[in-house]
């Protein structure tokens, strides 16, 4: 099975090499058919601690780091 990659902006890199990163979606709401948009936050690793807040970047899935983390920042 494939894993899953995101795209989303580094909202907080205070922890050590750890990163949280916001993921926004867009959607047709099934019955106002408004465009809706909704974001959801993730805590990515990131080994060399080498992101800022506003740099984007794409995560991906990968097993357990630690209680937060399913994910890690990969390099583009």
């Amino acid at each position: 099975m494939p894993k899953r990659i995101l795209q989303g902006v580094v909202t907080s890199n205070q922890n050590a090499q750890t990163v949280t990163v916001s993921i926004e979606r867009r959607f047709k709401h099934p019955l106002l058919q408004k465009t809706v948009r909704k974001s959801k936050k993730y805590r990515a690793h990131d080994e060399n601690n080498q992101y800022q807040v506003g740099d984007v970047v794409r995560i991906q899935e990968c097993p357990p780091r630690s209680k937060t983390k399913r994910w890690e920042v990969i390099a583009d």
